[in-house]
């Protein structure tokens, strides 16, 4: 596995300080004055026009870098779409993840027809270099067509039921935009989803499913994990 860091030359702090920024910013529901404020009082003085541009410069990356470093994905995929608001107008939400919770791909599209549902599945292809065994999705019309035009081969079960695992999928999301008050435009949701998409999950293990003692320890190699893919050693913990 690659161990390539991305590079912090020119930039004006030292990697501790730019990935706790990310993290807080894509971990946490807060905008980015509130991290600022959290910086500020841990002695660091750092904008949050700053922090905004940090975390578009790395957000991506980092998050790239945890999703080469998951476990391959299951041969069973839940897809599903949810709409949102972008200056007015509705927009979709496409998504899929697998038998395990993680996101396989996210996409932002106005529509929800055939076209769309063809477009996310060749995209999702692409992504995983995978062909599932089982797709699930809810009864959408489009996606029978799609699926049966792209991906033939595979099973496709369309029942409303069968794809909750997708749907709490959305429940992040959800929060993340009511936080930010709606997104500006499709190209900013697409890229905050991106990312927030492969950085929030890594931090979120099943918690319900584990003891505090098993909990920490997870937590403490997602940190590690963190910290290596970053290049940074930490924050240093306050007195």
């Amino acid at each position: 596995m690659s161990s390539v860091v991305p590079s912090y030359a020119n930039h004006r702090y030292p990697a501790e300080i730019i990935s706790h920024c990310v993290w807080l910013y894509f971990r946490f529901p807060l905008s980015y004055r509130e991290v600022e404020e959290l910086m500020f009082e841990r002695g660091v003085v750092v904008s949050y026009e700053s922090i905004r541009r940090r975390c578009l410069e790395f957000g991506q990356a980092y998050a790239n870098a945890l999703r080469r470093r998951r476990p391959k994905p299951g041969d069973k995929w839940h897809l599903d779409e949810v709409f949102i608001k972008i200056g007015g107008v509705q927009q979709y939400v496409w998504r899929a993840v697998d038998a395990d919770g993680n996101v396989l791909d996210i996409l932002v599209q106005r529509r929800r027809d055939k076209a769309a549902a063809r477009r996310f599945f060749r995209r999702l292809l692409t992504s995983t270099g995978q062909v599932p065994r089982v797709i699930v999705t809810d009864k959408l019309t489009p996606y029978g067509a799609a699926h049966r035009e792209v991906m033939p081969s595979v099973e496709h079960r369309a029942h409303k039921g069968l794809n909750n695992r997708a749907e709490n999928s959305h429940q992040p999301t959800r929060q993340r935009e009511r936080a930010m008050k709606g997104f500006r435009s499709v190209g900013s949701a697409q890229r905050f989803l991106s990312a927030f998409t492969g950085i929030s999950p890594h931090f979120r293990p099943h918690r319900h499913l584990m003891s505090a003692g098993r909990h920490r320890f997870e937590m403490m190699i997602r940190f590690t994990l963190w910290n290596h893919i970053t290049g940074s050693a930490g924050m240093p913990a306050m007195a």
